[in-house]
Order: C-alpha cells, then sequence, then structure tokens
C-alpha cells in the first residue's frame, strides 16, 4: 500500500517567523492579525511566534532569508499588499517577492507561507483580509503549519 503524508494542523512545539510589510497598513495589519489568530488557533505558542514588521513588500525577502538562514523557524509566513496603480511598478514589485520568497523557500528547505496579496483595489485587499473573500492571512498560517508538518515527516521517511 502507498505511504500518504497527511495534512496536520497541529501547532505545537512549532517556531514560527512572521515577516509583515508596514505598506498598506489597513491590509496589511488585518492579515497580520489574521495570520496570529491561525497559529494560535493551530496550537503554535505565543512564545514561539517572532514577528518582523518591514516597510513594505519588498524588504520581505531579506528578512525572511534571514529567519531561514538561522535555523531557529519550523516555517516562516510572509504577508503583505502589493496594490496595483498606474505604473508598472506593481509588476516589479509583486514578481520580485514572489519569485525571491520562492528562492528562499527551496533554499533552506523551511516552508514558507505566500501570505502576500497583489489585489487591483485596496477593497480587494480589504474582502481578502478578513472580509467577504476570506482571511489570508489566517490561510498562510495554516499553510505554514501544514508544511512544517509534512516536511518532518517526509524528512523522517528515511530514518
Amino acid at each position: 500500500m502507498a505511504r500518504v503524508y497527511e495534512k496536520s494542523l497541529r501547532g505545537d512545539p512549532l517556531r514560527v517567523a512572521v515577516v509583515c510589510s508596514r505598506f498598506n497598513e489597513v491590509v496589511t495589519g488585518r492579515l497580520l492579525k489574521g495570520a496570529l489568530d491561525g497559529l494560535s488557533a493551530c496550537g503554535v505558542t505565543e512564545d514561539a511566534v517572532e514577528v518582523a514588521r518591514v516597510p513594505g513588500a519588498f524588504e520581505i525577502p531579506l528578512i525572511a532569508e534571514q529567519f531561514a538562514q538561522s535555523g531557529d523557524f519550523d516555517a516562516i509566513v510572509c504577508l503583505g499588499a502589493v496594490i496595483r496603480g498606474e505604473t508598472a511598478h506593481f509588476d516589479f514589485i509583486s514578481d520580485f517577492v514572489v519569485n525571491e520568497i520562492g528562492r528562499i523557500m527551496v533554499r533552506h528547505h523551511v516552508p514558507i507561507a505566500l501570505g502576500v496579496l497583489t489585489p487591483n483595489t485596496v477593497e480587494q485587499g480589504l474582502a481578502r483580509s478578513g472580509g467577504q473573500h476570506g482571511d489570508k492571512g489566517h490561510e498562510a498560517a495554516e499553510t505554514a503549519v501544514e508544511m512544517s508538518n509534512l516536511m518532518k515527516l517526509v524528512r523522517g521517511r528515511s530514518e
């Protein structure tokens, strides 16, 4: 019979780092609250969570890299809101942030949950940060816990 690795949202005794941008605070503050609530709901203790607030989404990968490199965390949650404007700036920032977060995750073998929203409007960001379209901060927290547990299972298969 095939070995199947199942979803687990058991957060104790995980250590989780959260990187959250301050830019577009009206959205990112809600994402952060959702992520912290999600980690708590999974059983991650408050003293096992470290939060770094960075100026904007562009700075998220640098701090995520530091957390990943430290080896102190089972998972990282990255939160931000890059809202489309009238220039190509949106495309450059969102592409860079998403690509770098992916590279950091693969390079350091640390699960990183992508909670960086790329809405067209502030209203769309609000709808996805605890509004009518869900709570992407909470979802990112659950993803971090689930992937951390899955990594432990997969790593342990050869032990």
